[in-house]
């Protein structure tokens, strides 16, 4: 199917990427480098790809594996991801398989004669199965039209998603030299870069890196007062009925978390690696076939999630890194259309976070650049600046404040807190550097506490200083004493504060302190960046007018029946952005439906005359 003629082209010549692009894939033009990308990769050239989520990464080998000849190896981590990409190829009349453990014996052997036929234009196989003696034989029998390495930071040892059978894959190159590779990645700084670079052998590669900003994305960061109060407040006033993604750290809080959201209301699943398979397989299934639901998580769920309508990512618990961070918010607004990055974070999150980092078997050397990734993501949390100028810096990437996060669209304000903080430095020192914010803030309060008395804080000059300011506010002071690196955690004492050498200007009042007021603030919906936004994020997921969307509803519920019917996710048949479309230009014949974006000639054969018959009642 792949390579035979177009209607466009001449008797025995190839189609070119924009006759497959059009006719498979139903697009009338690239985005961004994605014409560069696949022609570079169909001229034979190795390339590095940085391309943000929902940018078009798959079709940059996608469409070069349908116009090389051979059959293109993609390297992919997760079963999900495979899954729901040989769906979408399969509905396109791509002819696409994996090859992983969900597979029974005799399928992948089934799977293995259509691979070595030379009758797949797609092969999907997981990286543990790749570098196996066995699996290299098989790619040893027919044509490799290219190898692409999806997920490529997952061969970064200092990165988030790290795994091991990534570092096996240089043998790609080693023993098909020939054969163009394309890695490709949605997160990577510059030192994961090179990693991917040395450690995949893509010397001669063609780097590719398209801005990282997702302007459709509002990013938000609070503090922590009562996280899931929080949380089920910004559900029920920003995505009532929508789905998104809730992030934990440990699968306790995974479960309670999703019981109290389901107990008010929200439809909402528990997904953590202790879950049984089949449990995790199901509840994946609801999540990416119906719409509304929430899923909490751990991070073992999101990484190949396809599904495009996600409205937003929350986080309760701090991650470990900008990467993570990026990589798991990136989940939202796959469409382009408006979305939410929301986070809570306090002292407690920090602690617990610094504690994993200190009790970890690692090296030295990898302890100090996870507590620099961390310190980072502190910076991001803390900054009373533009946010995603300060994400967008990590990854070396400049920009003018976007006018689409909480820092601009509600300006924080800012105060002199030297006073406050040479009051909690003090109560750090005098108490001799064996207690948490806690016991702490309870002494600079004046307050009369059994373990107070136990100790005699009473006696010391700290106690009471801190009157001026209510407890919630001395979190504040504490947490943020902690993110400048003033303050720091001992594990070994339970997490007690300890003053840190950089404190010592601040005690003896050479440094002034300014830090951030974090009362939360409304944030209102409506920027100047919803000016510049691309046309899909800018504008509504619903048609224009009332007859407009009751047909889009029409199509919907067709959709919905028809997913069902094939067991698949609904936006496998079609797109949201797709059937709104059809919904507003209202296509009478097959010709003015094949003019709709996301319509190429599979879909116009296989569902024309169903979408033209909900057009015209």
């Amino acid at each position: 199917m792949s390579r035979a003629p177009t209607p466009d082209a001449g008797p025995g010549t190839d189609p070119t990427p924009v006759e497959v692009l059009r006719r498979v894939f139903g697009h009338r033009e690239f985005h961004g480098a994605q014409r560069e990308i696949v022609e570079h990769v169909v001229a034979g050239g190795d390339a590095l790809v940085l391309m943000p989520t929902g940018g078009g990464k798959s079709l940059c080998y996608q469409l070069p594996a349908l116009v090389r000849p051979g059959t293109a190896v993609v390297v992919s981590p997760l079963i999900a991801l495979m899954q729901d990409q040989v769906a979408a190829l399969t509905q396109l009349g791509v002819r696409a398989a994996f090859l992983n453990s969900s597979l029974d014996a005799v399928a992948a052997r089934e799977v293995e004669r259509e691979f070595a036929n030379g009758r797949l234009d797609l092969l999907y196989v997981a990286p543990e199965r790749l570098v196996t003696p066995r699996c290299l034989e098989l790619l040893a029998r027919t044509r490799i039209a290219l190898f692409a390495i999806d997920e490529a930071h997952c061969v970064s040892q200092w990165g988030h998603d790290f795994r091991p059978e990534y570092l096996e894959l240089a043998v790609l190159h080693e023993r098909w030299p020939d054969v163009p590779r394309i890695a490709l990645t949605a997160t990577a700084d510059p030192q994961t870069r090179v990693e991917i670079v040395e450690r995949l052998a893509l010397g001669r590669a063609r780097t590719f890196v398209s801005s990282f900003d997702r302007p459709n994305i509002r990013y938000t960061i609070t503090g922590k007062r009562d996280a899931r109060a929080q949380l089920l407040s910004f559900i029920a006033n920003e995505h009532a009925g929508e789905a998104g993604i809730v992030y934990c750290l440990s699968r306790r809080r995974v479960e309670e978390t999703a019981e109290w959201l389901a107990s008010r209301g929200v439809p909402a699943l528990a997904y953590h690696a202790g879950i049984d398979g089949g449990t995790r397989s199901e509840r994946q299934a609801r999540f990416q076939r119906e719409d509304g639901v929430v899923m909490v998580a751990t991070i073992a769920f999101g990484m190949g999630i396809d599904k495009p309508d996600v409205r937003f990512v929350a986080h309760i618990d701090l991650p470990k890194s900008i990467e993570g961070y990026y990589q798991e918010t990136g989940r939202a607004g796959r469409d382009g259309r408006p979305a939410d990055a929301w986070m809570v974070y306090g002292l407690g999150d920090v602690v617990q976070q610094r504690r994993l980092i200190d009790a970890s078997e690692a090296s030295e050397q990898h302890k100090r650049i996870a507590t620099a990734k961390l310190d980072a993501l502190l910076g991001l949390c803390e900054t009373a600046q533009c946010r995603r100028v300060r994400l967008l810096a990590y990854f070396g990437e400049s920009i003018e404040p976007c006018g689409n996060c909480d820092t601009c669209l509600a300006p924080p304000e800012t105060w002199d807190a030297t006073v406050a903080s040479r009051k909690a430095l003090s109560a750090v020192y005098r108490t001799g550097q064996r207690f948490g914010a806690v016991h702490l803030i309870d002494v600079l309060r004046g307050h009369d506490t059994e373990r107070i008395r136990r100790w005699g804080h009473e006696q010391l000059g700290v106690y009471g200083i801190g009157k001026d300011l209510e407890t919630a506010q001395w979190r504040d002071v504490f947490r943020q004493l902690v993110a400048l690196g003033l303050v720091q955690v001992d594990h070994e004492a339970h997490g007690a504060l300890r003053l840190a050498p950089s404190s010592r200007p601040v005690l003896r009042g050479e440094r002034i302190v300014e830090m951030r007021r974090t009362e939360e603030r409304p944030v209102r919906r409506a920027s100047k960046r919803a000016t510049t936004l691309p046309q899909a994020a800018a504008e509504p997921a619903h048609a224009a007018t009332p007859d407009d969307a009751t047909r889009l509803s029409r199509l919907k519920a067709w959709r919905l029946e028809e997913a069902r019917r094939q067991a698949l996710p609904a936006y496998v048949i079609l797109h949201d952005a797709t059937l709104a479309e059809i919904a507003r230009r209202l296509p009478s014949t097959l010709e003015e439906l094949a003019e709709v974006p996301g319509i190429g000639a599979r879909k116009l054969e296989r569902y024309g005359a169903a979408l033209l018959e909900r057009c015209r009642v």
